[in-house]
């Protein structure tokens, strides 16, 4: 770089070198700044540097008399590194912090050690986080945040990390606080409308499923459309009680009422699955369903499979109280919830569940389409030729499979806020969406004297398939 001349040293790149006995007996503090570099404590004017504070047993643990400590302050803007694959968040005044000791690596401190930016007011609409670089993470490498904890303070943020490696600081665009109150009560009325709208469907198809003479896939699919709209009906009555109640309850009672929460939230993302399931069988398979009991080994994985993963994620210690905040550190809302510490918890039971979930779910929606679309133009499917009707049933099996919760993916970046309230309104009133549909859908076939909703008719042999 220096031959080449893209590399300034002076500008874009300042190392410190302290060797540092490994026999410390106190912890070792050091000061950097982006225009001066690291120097020594007290050489630089306090409240205008970064500070970098070592804990002694990072010096203890080495097996050589003298180490060396490296620290460099890079400016990644003139030096064009660490650059993530559309990243959305800024690095604070460009600037890099690299710290090493010694030749080895160092992780998994019990001591952490502690890195702070100094800064000014941060600007307003964005969060701070602290993160490393991993370059590991994609094809190019990228910004991780595992291990790090992020402290806020009124000149500067104190970032306490268990590892040495690159650090920076991240501004992530933030809701502010009239955007979040906005969403918050767009929430709670979409929750309250969403309670009623399925208990009302929960009404509806047990009434048609007990007056009416169905065959037993129909009975079957009525079944698991009621189990589904049960997870909703519970999901929405705990987040009721979770906003309610969080910032009002013993840490214990905080602890159970968050893995409620969770548990409601896998049994939903359970049963959209099964009905996936279903849908598969039904149009793929084109077989009846012959097991035993079928519906109530159903309900076994879709009520118990949650609680083996709450059960593992309490005893780990994952839930308690949550809050969600602004920029000006105002707090919206308390929740009862997966605690920052555990993130991890919720990217893999939550985030990555539901994405092999969606993904599934969207395959077995387009092997459906394509087949109905074969059976429409064979003449072969009797009735639902209307096209507003069949706009109806596609939205509605696409409600039903889960495809609104896929919209908590987009909520980052430049179309975040938009995302936001798409995803809170709509998955507020899905239930009021899956009674439009079985509605509109099973209401004007219980008029028939047989009271079935078989709609495909093989001429060789006669196999029925339901909504």
């Amino acid at each position: 770089l220096l031959q080449s001349g893209q590399l300034s040293w002076l500008d874009g790149l300042k190392t410190l070198l302290l060797n540092v006995s490994r026999a410390v007996t106190h912890d070792v503090l050091i000061t950097f700044s982006p225009t001066e570099g690291p120097s020594r404590l007290n050489t630089t004017e306090e409240g205008k540097a970064g500070k970098i504070h070592l804990p002694r047993e990072i010096f203890q643990s080495l097996s050589s008399q003298i180490v060396r400590v490296v620290v460099t302050v890079l400016n990644i803007q003139q030096l064009g590194l660490f650059k993530e694959v559309n990243q959305s968040a800024q690095v604070l005044d460009n600037t890099v912090v690299g710290i090493t000791v010694g030749e080895s690596s160092i992780s998994g401190l019990q001591d952490p050690m502690q890195l702070t930016f100094a800064h000014r007011k941060l600007p307003h609409g964005v969060t701070p986080q602290c993160v490393f670089w991993d370059p590991s993470k994609g094809q190019a490498g990228g910004w991780h945040s595992s291990g790090c904890d992020t402290l806020l303070r009124d000149n500067g943020t104190i970032c306490s990390c268990d590892h040495l490696t690159f650090f920076t600081l991240l501004l992530n665009p933030a809701l502010d606080g009239s955007m979040a109150k906005a969403l918050m009560a767009v929430a709670t009325t979409g929750c309250g409308v969403a309670i009623a709208f399925s208990i009302f469907t929960i009404a509806f198809c047990l009434f048609i499923r007990c007056r009416f003479r169905f065959e037993e896939t129909v009975r079957i699919n009525l079944g698991l459309h009621v189990n589904l709209v049960g997870s909703l009906l519970l999901l929405n009555m705990a987040f009721l009680l979770n906003s309610g109640l969080s910032d009002r309850t013993h840490p214990r009672t905080c602890r159970v009422l968050g893995g409620l929460t969770h548990y409601c939230l896998l049994c939903c993302f359970t049963w959209t699955a099964l009905e996936g399931c279903q849908l598969y069988l039904l149009f793929v398979k084109v077989l009846g369903i012959y097991i035993h009991r079928y519906l109530a080994k159903l309900c076994l994985i879709g009520w118990g499979f949650p609680v083996l993963v709450v059960g593992v994620a309490g005893a780990i210690g994952s839930y308690g109280e949550y809050s969600i905040q602004t920029t000006e550190d105002q707090v919206i809302a308390h929740l009862c919830w997966i605690t920052p510490k555990h993130l991890l918890v919720h990217y893999i039971t939550n985030c990555g569940y539901f994405g092999l979930i969606f993904l599934f779910n969207m395959a077995v929606f387009g092997v459906v389409t394509q087949k109905s679309c074969s059976l429409q133009g064979s003449g072969a499917v009797q009735g639902y030729r209307k096209p507003w009707k069949v706009a109806l049933v596609a939205a509605g099996l696409f409600c039903l499979l889960g495809a609104t919760w896929a919209l908590a993916f987009l909520t980052y970046g430049i179309s975040s806020a938009l995302m936001l309230y798409l995803f809170t309104i709509l998955n507020s009133l899905q239930g009021i969406f899956i009674f439009i549909w079985l509605v509109v859908l099973y209401y004007p076939k219980i008029t028939e004297p047989t009271g079935s909703l078989s709609y495909i008719i093989r001429h060789d042999k006669t196999v029925t398939a339901s909504q």
